[in-house]
């Protein structure tokens, strides 16, 4: 018989390494379980960065939980000596009334967020290479920025090996059960037992909780990479990342790295996966297309067409928001899913919540608003 674990993780993407670093650092015996390799491109936390905001336009609920997940970024750097988390602002264009502007002022009203609004005319002079309609609204939050996303991954699992957790990778789960009291779980290659079970299996999620039958959609989602012209975008000259709202849909972007390069990708709408596993990693005309259309007018001084590109996932909840709780039926089973595409930047304080929901059945974080029975 395998080793008796207190608590099996499903899935080792962003969440389940924040959720074992935080098991681990609570002392117990955890597992962590994840179908393919280290830090891999085949789920949703890939592709070189993930913004970080606290002017949280979505709702003003997650601000308090990004306080948290501030410091906690702050202390991962600390512990493990690695630059994590690049405060470089965030731009945030579109219309006054947009979800974007308007949720954004009200976050930072509510819980004294600093941002700083911007004309058009002086918005050209400050953010220079960029184009914006006369009648946008322009915000900046000096405190946003972009976390190294592969980075932060492996941050999180190497301090969990290191405090004693075990980490299996290239092992496909196949089933899992509970009695309420213990958990089994078994995969392709053998049968693991434990105390409790949390599931952060991503665009998986689905296929491990067909009981449940949670009405979550796995769209694909591709970004791209674009050639400079000149330096005007260069994470050295000071260029933020950058969000737009316009007619075509919501797109987002961050400065030039690499000095040479900038990332794009269009937040909105999205491709319906059937099965992640096989999912397509090409990208349409149509999506090529929608991106380039918003580059040459609003990125005047990158280059088309775009130099390479990645393919992630946002797996989506009906309002967008995300599921953090204990299953209704199995209290030692909890379950973290449907981040709908603005869940990474909170990897760590939401892996810290799940850790109490399994220690004691509760959390001291304000999650009620991502609690299972409102659907």
């Amino acid at each position: 018989m395998s080793e008796h674990y207190d608590c099996i993780v499903l899935g080792i993407g962003g969440f389940g390494s924040g959720t074992i670093y935080h098991l681990a650092k609570h002392g117990l015996n955890v597992l962590g379980l994840e179908q393919f390799s280290f830090a891999h491109q085949r789920g949703s936390s890939h592709g070189e960065t993930r913004i970080i905001r606290k002017a949280y336009f979505e709702h003003p609920n997650y601000v308090p939980l990004l306080e948290s997940a501030y410091r906690q970024w702050e202390e991962l750097e600390l512990e493990t000596g690695k630059k994590l988390v690049e405060f470089c602002g965030l731009m945030l264009s579109g219309p006054e009334e947009g979800e974007a502007i308007s949720g954004a002022k009200l976050s930072a009203e509510k819980y004294n967020v600093a941002i700083e609004e911007v004309s058009p005319r002086d918005a050209r002079k400050r953010f220079v290479g960029f184009e914006f309609p006369d009648d946008y609204s322009i915000v900046y939050e000096p405190a946003a920025g972009f976390l190294r996303v592969e980075e932060c991954v492996k941050a999180h699992v190497e301090c969990a090996i290191s405090t004693g957790a075990t980490v299996r990778f290239a092992e496909c789960v196949r089933s899992w059960e509970s009695n309420g009291r213990t958990v089994t779980v078994t995969t392709d290659s053998q049968t693991y037992r434990a105390d409790s079970l949390i599931i952060t299996a991503g665009a998986w999620t689905s296929q491990l909780l067909e009981q449940l039958s949670i009405d979550l959609t796995v769209l694909k989602k591709p970004v791209f990479w674009f050639e400079t012209i000149g330096d005007d975008y260069s994470l050295t000259q000071g260029t933020p990342g950058f969000y737009f709202e316009v007619p075509d849909g919501s797109f987002y972007g961050f400065p030039a790295i690499d000095g040479q390069t900038v990332k794009v990708g269009k937040h909105s709408g999205g491709i319906k996966i059937e099965n992640p596993t096989t999912r397509d990693s090409d990208v349409t005309p149509e999506e090529i297309q929608s991106v380039e259309n918003f580059v040459t007018h609003s990125l005047p001084q990158l280059k088309t067409p775009f130099v390479r590109h990645s393919v992630c996932m946002y797996t989506m909840t009906d309002d967008g928001h995300f599921i953090i709780d204990q299953h209704p039926e199995f209290s030692n089973v909890v379950i973290g899913a449907g981040f709908s595409g603005h869940g990474f930047k909170f990897t760590n304080v939401l892996g810290d919540a799940m850790c109490n929901l399994v220690l004691d059945g509760k959390t001291d974080y304000p999650i009620d608003f991502l609690s299972l029975d409102r659907f």
